[in-house]
């Protein structure tokens, strides 16, 4: 064994990474939720919701110039705050989020998938979730490859819906915009808050960046190039979803996509169940080639998790970490409720967020100079932004208990 991994990833393959880790399957539930609260204004609370995430963005992208390392996340907070402990901490939270996050979404894709094939949701959940941890070991290339060939087809369909309405005639919500009234303020910020989550991701891109060519380079362009992209294709769906869809029938739907496929066409969606499970099982590997990386990072911090600081000569791969990780994802995929796991996942993102953004001011002061290295009010803004994403996850978590 070896205990470096391989630096065989470029722009293409990173890019296609991050934005196959943020649209994942939520877009397809997403849209009709956003779109319930800002009606016809969807598409700016979409916007929005981008400029909130770009700050944290720009904070993650200079941390991975300083240190281009697997367990990303844990080296920036232990560097801004100069503690090994909190470090690890944040570490482990994130690769656990990211177990119950494949978890969650295999679960689904299985769902979608038991459309097709005729057997057991338990030998579909086993024998997926064995055969990405079995690409995940092959080697980060073959990992990367296989994302960006979902990401296409992901994509690819999203446009296709895009394109189809915006070729239909207008539904009415979309012909009486003309005689709104005053934007609705509340509404338009509860879609921000909501639509901040759809941009959860571009930080496991950090991740890779130690198997990355020129990451001082590479990894900014990855990170602001995937959410650039992901935003516009949030925008075109919600525009499309708007102009052709009645508002009341996307937020009950729980199919918008759809839904917008069906009003624009006339014709069955039935592909788009297709199209969710290349999504899900996007989402499954990247979270496993995500969570492995960070086990792999922590490995080299605590004697706890020092087995897992090793790589295979042959493929280049933290092979150890990532079978840990794929056996986590089946089991908790078969036995875990799923309800809540996207806002567990949620708040504990946003929460080191805020201590990433804490510990790049922290560093500015200390070690001015870097690869890349964004303006000083950036990691104040992304700070705040997360601390006012974060209270809105956890208002609406306690407010949906207490109703």
């Amino acid at each position: 064994m070896a205990d470096a991994l391989k630096r065989r990833l470029g722009l293409g393959l990173l890019t296609a990474y991050g934005v196959g880790v943020m649209v994942g399957a939520g877009i397809y539930v997403l849209v009709g939720t956003v779109v319930g609260h800002a009606g016809i204004w969807a598409p700016l609370a979409f916007v929005l919701a981008g400029l909130v995430a770009l700050f944290s963005a720009l904070s993650y992208a200079e941390f991975a110039t300083r240190l281009p390392e697997a367990a990303g996340q844990a080296a920036y907070i232990e560097r801004g705050f100069s503690s090994r402990n909190l470090g690890i901490f944040a570490g482990l939270a994130i690769a656990v989020t990211g177990v119950i996050s494949a978890a969650a979404v295999l679960r689904g894709g299985v769902g979608y998938l038991l459309t097709f094939a005729g057997l057991p949701e338990l030998w579909l959940i086993a024998g997926i979730g064995v055969a990405l941890t079995v690409v995940a070991v092959a080697g980060v290339l073959e990992s990367m490859a296989l994302i960006a060939v979902l990401t296409v087809v992901e994509v690819a369909g999203l446009l296709a819906v895009v394109a189809a309405g915006f070729l239909a005639p207008p539904g009415p919500d979309w012909s009486r915009f003309a005689d709104l009234p005053t934007p609705p303020l509340a509404g338009i910020a509860a879609a921000i808050s909501l639509s901040v989550f759809a941009f959860i991701g571009f930080e496991d891109l950090t991740n890779m960046a130690e198997e990355a060519k020129e990451p001082e380079h590479v990894m900014p362009r990855a990170i602001l190039l995937a959410l650039a992209i992901t935003a516009a294709l949030y925008v075109l769906v919600s525009l499309a979803a708007v102009r052709v869809a009645s508002h009341d029938a996307l937020r009950t739907s729980a199919q918008p996509v759809a839904l917008i496929w069906e009003r624009a066409t006339g014709t069955s969606a039935a592909f788009l169940s297709a199209i969710a499970v290349a999504a899900a099982l996007n989402g499954v590997l990247a979270q496993i080639v995500m969570a492995s990386r960070v086990l792999f990072g922590l490995g080299r911090r605590t004697a706890v998790l020092s087995t897992f600081a090793r790589s295979h000569p042959r493929f280049g791969t933290p092979v150890r970490a990532t079978l840990l990780v794929g056996a986590a994802v089946v089991g908790a995929a078969l036995v875990l409720p799923v309800e809540t796991l996207a806002e567990t996942t949620a708040i504990v993102l946003l929460s080191v967020f805020v201590l990433i953004n804490a510990a790049l001011i922290r560093l500015h002061r200390r070690e001015p100079a870097a690869p890349f290295r964004v303006a000083a009010w950036v990691p104040w803004a992304g700070l705040l932004t997360a601390l006012a994403a974060l209270a809105a996850a956890l208002f609406a978590i306690l407010g949906g208990e207490s109703a």
